[in-house]
């Protein structure tokens, strides 16, 4: 699923293709902004690591979870 993540002070957004359903990341924002975590920590589709400090997070959209289509309807 595709995350989009507004960090306060920069021009551009985060963009990464997590393999984290979206209540994984959901209550991961949730925690970072509750102040239960000091860094919202998400996981990519290759296992690397985004660590965005909680204070400085403007905003987080959560794309919709799409299965992956094989085969020539994948065009």
């Amino acid at each position: 699923m595709e995350v989009k993540i507004g960090v306060q002070h920069t021009p551009r957004e985060i963009v990464l293709e997590s393999a984290q359903t979206a209540d994984e990341v959901e209550r991961a924002v949730a925690d970072a902004l509750a102040g239960k975590a000091q860094l919202l920590t998400l996981v990519d589709e290759h296992g690397r690591k985004v660590l965005v400090p909680s204070e400085r997070l403007a905003y987080v959209e959560i794309g919709e979870q799409a299965v992956r289509k094989v085969g020539f309807g994948a065009l």
